[in-house]
């Protein structure tokens, strides 16, 4: 006997209603013409290797093609994030969209909210992933969108000037080519990494350079090609990793690894934990000297490191000494408070620095949407200013409301 369930599991065009529906509840969703592209669009035979339920779960993504080592190098993002992101664009019927990072569920996402007078142009370095893409769009008939092989690194300037751009890949810098390539009121939305902290920023042009207008929280795997990541990362033994892409930022792994030994500062700062995305991206761009903590399973239950660091955690770390987050309850309001753990001949000092940020943070910013971003291209000047990111191709500030 077949249940209504086992009815639902196997019917993909009950599973796409039922997505469309949570995604609205969760506000991932949040406009009309978004949740008709999601509705119209079969998700599942842009996943065929996929089972279904896993097509159309709104939070993990579907794997597409791995490395020698088993990394992903394409997935099918999570639809809740590419309903984010979608949002974030900002999308008109008639609109010329690049989208860089192609995996062809996006782009016919993206096709139906340009309608038939829109362009949609899909790049890809991979060539596995864009003849993948080029026969899931063909499948389902999706023929108007242009797929293209290059490096999204210098954009497509066959098609240029673009309404919008959307990058569906980690950048780690946004080069000249994307803002060049947007119109005058041209908006770009790209997962920019800055200190191991991904966030996809909707940028607007600003004179030369661009603003952000909103963000979230992100995850995708890092870019190829020109535009590849910068980063530094150290083991400091097994199962323990501090990663940063700050050049400002000593690694040295065998006084660090040391340091763990020593005995251990708790510090408390009295500042309510919550709001945790928030405050992560707070800490990593405030901190003076900032990388992230990673931690595995074993290591953790063992004692060494606190929980905070399995899934990485904002450290400040100088030469000899290390520094990161915690929390404990608070028992008097019912939540979390906020604390340091630190080791190393430094750990006072840096304790302190640490309990400062994070009790600025509760006083003056505890809130979403208290960062603005601003890119600004061409040389870095000279000292580079706290509130900065040097990339290579221009900085990042941030500014706290």
């Amino acid at each position: 006997m077949t249940t209504a369930s086992d009815s639902t599991v196997r019917d993909p065009d009950a599973l796409r209603a039922d997505m469309v529906r949570a995604l609205r509840d969760q506000d991932g969703i949040t406009s009309d013409p978004v949740a008709a592209a999601f509705a119209a669009v079969p998700r599942h035979r842009f996943a065929p290797d996929a089972p279904l339920a896993l097509a159309y779960d709104l939070h993990r993504t579907v794997p597409v093609k791995k490395d020698e080592n088993g990394l992903d190098l394409s997935v099918m993002s999570a639809a809740h994030l590419q309903a984010v992101m979608l949002e974030q664009a900002g999308i008109e019927p008639g609109m010329r969209v690049l989208e860089i990072g192609s995996g062809g569920v996006n782009a016919a996402y993206l096709q139906e909210l340009v309608g038939s007078e829109g362009e949609i142009t899909t790049v890809d370095i991979d060539r596995d992933i864009i003849d993948r893409a080029r026969l899931c769009l063909d499948d389902t008939g999706y023929t108007q969108v242009k797929t293209v092989l290059a490096d999204g690194e210098t954009g497509v300037p066959d098609g240029a000037p673009y309404d919008r751009i959307i990058v569906t890949a980690a950048a780690w810098d946004i080069p000249a080519s994307w803002i060049s390539g947007l119109t005058a009121k041209g908006r770009l939305v790209v997962p920019l990494t800055m200190c191991g902290t991904t966030r996809s920023i909707a940028f607007d042009r600003d004179d030369d350079g661009l603003i952000s207008r909103s963000y979230g929280l992100a995850r995708f795997v890092p870019m190829q090609g020109e535009g590849a990541a910068e980063e530094r990362k150290a083991m400091l033994r097994a199962g323990v990793a501090l990663q940063t892409d700050d050049v400002r930022v000593p690694l040295n792994a065998q006084a660090l690894d040391h340091a763990l030994d020593t005995p251990r500062l708790e510090r408390w700062s009295g500042a309510a934990y919550d709001l945790p995305d928030e405050l992560e991206l707070y800490l990593t761009l405030n901190l003076s000297s900032a990388a992230r903590l990673h931690a595995d399973k074993d290591v953790v239950e063992h004692g060494l490191v606190e929980a905070s660091a399995l899934y990485g955690v904002p450290a400040l770390v100088s030469e000899d000494s290390i520094a990161y987050r915690t929390r404990r309850e608070n028992e008097s309001t019912g939540g979390f408070e906020s604390g340091v753990i630190a080791h190393g001949p430094q750990a006072e000092a840096l304790a302190d620095e640490y309990v400062n940020v994070l009790r600025r943070w509760a006083q003056d910013h505890r809130r979403r949407g208290a960062a603005t971003f601003r890119y600004l291209p061409g040389a870095a000047p000279t000292p580079l200013p706290r509130d900065a990111v040097r990339r290579r191709h221009g900085i990042v500030t941030v500014a706290w409301n």
